[in-house]
């Protein structure tokens, strides 16, 4: 009997704990107020102060690199180049693996969208694969395109020479050309991979600049201000080292340059706008910003490693110095420090 009453107590006490657990769920997935008139006006001022300073360290971390080409010491075929290369490659790594991709765990794991399809399996680390195997396809299809376009030209040169008797002069074009052949697929590559990077950076900075712009609380803006600045001055450094090697015109670096610095402003006022109507537990729009985080997670951890890492600590130069090697390696694990600490930041 006593067994049998204690059963029954403790089935009834689990049961109104479960109620109280799924109210309390609910509660959290409905519309949060958004506080008092002079919170909200306090808050939009660090928000006008945030878009103004991510934009001048974005500006600055982007264009330092590409200027560093009129600075002996930092040209692209100097150590030091490479130092500061290896450095911003470990601040795009560690914010796919650190600050995107737990994010984007997060936001598919939320109570507020249910248990079925999203905690039956991980979707997060799915899309984030999926990303990085279709940027890797791209690279692929576009560099085997363009590979195979200049055997062709190749094989009409050199049928040309055979045919008319190519003079002297003939030969020293037909090598120019070759030459030119030869060094086409890096910089097409490198083309590829600064276009491909900055898509991914754009993806995930506007969804940080909404985030941003949505929230009321003027401590917690101050402190993403401070972050985020940081963040986007490192993060320019890795993009624009990409676009200095690509050899773009200055037309399409000035767009480039200008998409970076003001994309994570946009999301912002984005934010903004949408404030008073935007719930940042919606099923919705927890799930799209899940999926389009885990995406741009994917592609900036595969350009870090393979793009960025793999080429440069693989490349006949990094080999041959031991020297070199160490400090590169230093460089890139005090990037993935920084960005650490600023993840650790983040979350005080």
């Amino acid at each position: 009997m006593i067994r049998f009453l204690t059963s029954k107590f403790l089935t009834i006490t689990l049961i109104i704990i479960l109620q109280q657990n799924m109210v309390f769920s609910k509660c959290q997935c409905d519309n949060q107020t958004q506080g008092s008139d002079h919170k909200v006006s306090e808050a939009l001022k660090y928000k006008l102060i945030a878009m103004a300073s991510v934009s001048v360290a974005s500006l600055i971390g982007v264009c330092l690199p590409i200027l560093a080409k009129n600075f002996s010491y930092l040209i692209p075929e100097n150590d030091l180049y490479l130092m500061v290369k290896a450095f911003a490659s470990g601040v795009i790594l560690a914010t796919g693996f650190v600050h995107i991709l737990p994010e984007a765990f997060e936001a598919l794991t939320n109570p507020c969208i249910g248990e079925n399809p999203w905690k039956m399996f991980p979707f997060s680390g799915f899309v984030a694969m999926v990303a990085a195997i279709g940027t890797l396809i791209i690279e692929v299809l576009v560099m085997g395109y363009h590979k195979r376009s200049e055997m062709r030209k190749t094989q009409s040169l050199n049928y040309d020479e055979d045919t008319h008797a190519a003079d002297h002069g003939n030969h020293v074009l037909t090598s120019a050309l070759e030459s030119e052949t030869l060094d086409s697929p890096d910089l097409l590559r490198n083309t590829i991979v600064s276009q491909m990077l900055g898509l991914g950076i754009l993806l995930h900075s506007i969804i940080l600049g909404i985030s941003l712009g949505v929230s009321v609380n003027p401590n917690i803006i101050k402190s993403l201000m401070i972050v985020v600045s940081f963040h986007q001055c490192f993060e320019g450094m890795g993009l624009g080292g990409c676009i200095s090697q690509a050899q773009f015109n200055y037309y399409k670096i000035a767009i480039m340059v200008l998409l970076f610095c003001l994309i994570f402003p946009i999301g912002i006022g984005i934010g903004i706008g949408i404030s008073n109507i935007y719930n940042e537990n919606n099923p919705i729009a927890l799930i799209v910003e899940g999926l389009l985080l885990s995406a741009s997670a994917g592609v900036l951890i595969y350009m870090a490693l393979v793009d960025l890492l793999a080429t440069e600590f693989m490349s006949t130069k990094m080999l041959k110095s031991f020297r070199l090697q160490l400090g590169a390696s230093f460089a890139l694990f005090m990037g993935l420090i920084c960005m650490s600490i600023l993840a650790l930041w983040e979350e005080y």
